[in-house]
């Protein structure tokens, strides 16, 4: 064979691959496209070594920016660049060039641009706020003499205000004249005037409205107990993060009526200000943008008001587009001023979205309505009417950032359940394990499955390719119902059905209105290493290990960061009789699962053990809850047996035997009592 026609031959094999290629590459969906570039996302981080190469990373960066240019105008074009986008940012890290962050700014700001409805707009403009965020980090801020100095005189006057407060103190006939107290006043009110964000701000307000209370003590002048009222707002408003605020909210609630009828008139008499801003909002339709300030950097939106309720529950959610600080207050009812009692939001650095309903009527046994104001130029204020209640709780998701408001109605408003005595022996003077649960004879007639994830959300990759953790615990979850109903026969709903996404607040406001009486969250395992593999079940509550905060973080869809934030509230939002009662079902649970494959000759079946930590699904549960992670999706045998029928059944029989334990344990007359119909199917 002649050079040229060896040549030839290595061309023409060439462009024919090239063809093959470009072929294959033609037939791809978007969807298999980027599932295609996912895989190889997911490869890259299996192999650090090679990270350190930027043409890996690139190669992955073209298949996610292939899924784009497949369908520019499809459903999936926004999702692949913004993983091209979130690959720059994470080779920048590896690269050190800034050329590869501003690749992944300009990708991000083409997302917002031409995708303003995609969830990936607000997931673009959190990625842009934080890099400027990392960038404004990185600068070594530089004290001004004028910073300097404006701090250093703003620590003396209130050392100086101080100082004249404890000479007034110390003299009982300075005390009786008014100049003196004033004098004391302007220098705390001067120290908080002079550096109204420095570290003795707060404190200056604080002493400026109780200088203002004591003073009203020898004036008897309204107007002084009502400028104390005016400072301590003005701290709630301020500092929501700051000691004082829960000092001021305090006193507030101490105070007589007439001493807030001032402030509610001129600014705290909420329905004037909300309704005031929705008129001129709606009577400049077509100039709205002219009214209404740009957004600055670091501002947010507040997008939507939702809702759930039953008589004796309702849970309200606010959606935002990013985190920010806020603070809550319960204010009184007014019947001079014909004012219900009102629970109110206030969040910082915010504004209404364009979209957003201002007013949402939910008219059920506890809330009138919610509604949402431009309450200042940077915050909003939501509010919430009420008719009666017995206690409520605030807290926030994140990812995407939300406020939970639960409200429960008061205990003459439940129906009761019958009864039936059980006694109950003493132990050493206590009670044993589960008695009170027996003496209360809590008795189960509807159960909740959820199956987690659903939608856009696909919940963990199995190891089997196109195997996802959304369709696994779908078919789990119909089984286990379907079994429920025809062996417990107990009522039976699912907070899904279908292939449908569900936030995690909204599958416990389901149970929570749906007033069931157990709450199963069924969901697969997963782990980086294959190799993991086991079963376990868990309840709300402190996480106890770092493998628990790492199954919370994924099954939250958040950061491990944000699970340890979220233990900070957890203290107070778990205090309720419900946590034993889960614990206890998850143990039944989870020793019946083991022991139950175990006895079905499934080789290798892992005890992981009952496990705490603290779940957004399960936040809320006014009844016994737990989260089964049935077995490893991640993990290659595990994946297979998941997959199979078989194995479904056998976990579904597994979870009934622990919960018939639980419930004979609780309720021992439950079997023998005449059994409740089939349930509806949710």
């Amino acid at each position: 064979m002649s050079k040229k026609t060896y040549i030839l031959l290595i061309l023409l094999a060439s462009i024919s691959t090239c063809l093959l290629w470009s072929g294959v590459s033609a037939g791809l969906t978007p969807r298999q496209a980027y599932h295609r570039a996912e895989d190889c996302y997911k490869k890259l981080r299996n192999f650090p070594a090679k990270m350190k190469y930027r043409d890996n990373w690139l190669r992955c960066i073209k298949k996610f920016q292939q899924v784009y240019r497949l369908d520019p105008a499809g459903s999936w074009a926004p999702a692949g660049l913004y993983m091209s986008g979130t690959l720059y940012q994470e080779l920048a890290k590896h690269s050190g060039k800034r050329s590869d962050l501003q690749e992944a700014r300009d990708i991000y700001e083409r997302i917002i641009k031409r995708y303003p409805s995609s969830r990936y707009q607000n997931k673009a403009a959190l990625a842009l706020r934080n890099l400027a965020a990392t960038r404004t980090a990185r600068k070594k801020p530089v004290q001004t003499k004028s910073a300097k100095s404006s701090s250093q005189s703003a620590a003396d006057k209130y050392h100086a205000a101080e100082s004249c407060y404890g000479n007034l103190k110390h003299d009982s006939r300075k005390m009786k004249y008014r100049e003196n107290w004033m004098q004391c006043i302007e220098k705390f009110y001067a120290s908080y005037r002079n550096d109204p964000a420095g570290s003795k701000a707060a404190a200056g307000l604080f002493m400026t409205g109780k200088l203002y209370a004591d003073l009203y003590g020898y004036s008897h002048q309204k107007s002084d107990l009502r400028a104390a009222h005016t400072m301590y707002e003005r701290i709630i408003d301020k500092f929501p993060d700051s000691r004082y605020r829960v000092k001021a909210e305090l006193l507030i609630d101490s105070m007589p009526q007439w001493a807030k009828a001032n402030s509610a008139r001129q600014k705290d008499d909420l329905a004037q200000v909300i309704d005031a801003h929705a008129n001129s909002s709606s009577s400049s339709t077509g100039s709205q943008d002219k009214k209404t300030p740009p957004l600055s950097d670091g501002l947010g939106t507040v997008d939507n008001l939702r809702f759930w309720s039953n008589p004796n529950y309702t849970r309200v959610v606010i959606d935002a587009s990013h985190e920010t600080t806020y603070n809550h207050h319960l204010l009184k009812k007014d019947p001079a001023l014909n004012k219900p009692q009102r629970l109110y939001i206030d969040l910082k650095r915010s504004r209404l979205g364009q979209n957003i309903k201002r007013n949402i009527p939910i008219n059920d046994d506890l809330l009138t309505d919610a509604r949402a104001g431009q309450y200042s130029y940077d915050s909003v204020r939501v509010v919430v009417d009420i008719k009666s209640f017995k206690t409520y709780k605030v807290f926030s998701l994140n990812d995407p950032f939300r406020i939970v408001i639960d409200v429960w109605g008061r205990s003459d408003n439940t129906i009761s359940r019958p009864k039936p005595p059980v006694m109950t022996s003493k132990k050493n003077g206590k009670l044993p394990a589960g008695a009170l649960a027996k003496q209360l004879a809590l008795g189960v007639s509807r159960i909740i499955i959820d199956p987690g994830h659903g939608g856009r959300d696909y919940g963990a990759p199995g190891y089997l390719k196109g195997v996802h953790e959304k369709d696994i615990v779908l078919q789990i979850s119909r089984r286990l119902a379907k079994m429920i109903r025809q062996e417990l026969k107990y009522e039976v709903y699912l907070t899904r059905n279908s292939d449908r996404f569900l936030t995690l607040e909204e599958r416990t406001a389901i149970a929570n209105t749906k007033s069931a009486d157990l709450f199963i969250s069924i969901h697969t395992n997963s782990h980086k290493d294959r190799r993991a593999f086991g079963i376990e079940t868990y309840f709300l509550n402190l996480a106890t290990d770092d493998d628990a905060i790492r199954v919370a973080a994924m099954e939250n869809a958040t950061s491990t960061k944000n699970i340890s934030d979220l233990q900070t509230i957890l203290s107070d939002l778990m205090q309720n009789a419900k946590i034993n009662e889960s614990s206890r079902l998850a143990g039944y649970v989870q020793s019946s699962m083991v022991r139950h494959l175990k006895n079905k000759r499934y080789s290798r079946i892992k005890d992981k053990g009952v496990k705490q930590a603290p779940f957004y699904v399960l936040l809320g549960a006014q009844m016994p809850a737990v989260l089964v992670e049935t077995s490893f999706i991640s993990n290659p045998r595990e994946c297979k047996r998941l997959t199979t029928p078989q194995y479904q059944v056998r976990l579904c029989e597994a979870i009934i035997k622990g919960i018939r334990t639980y419930i004979k344990e609780t309720s021992p007359t439950a079997f023998r009592r005449e059994s409740a119909g089939p349930g509806i199917n949710g």
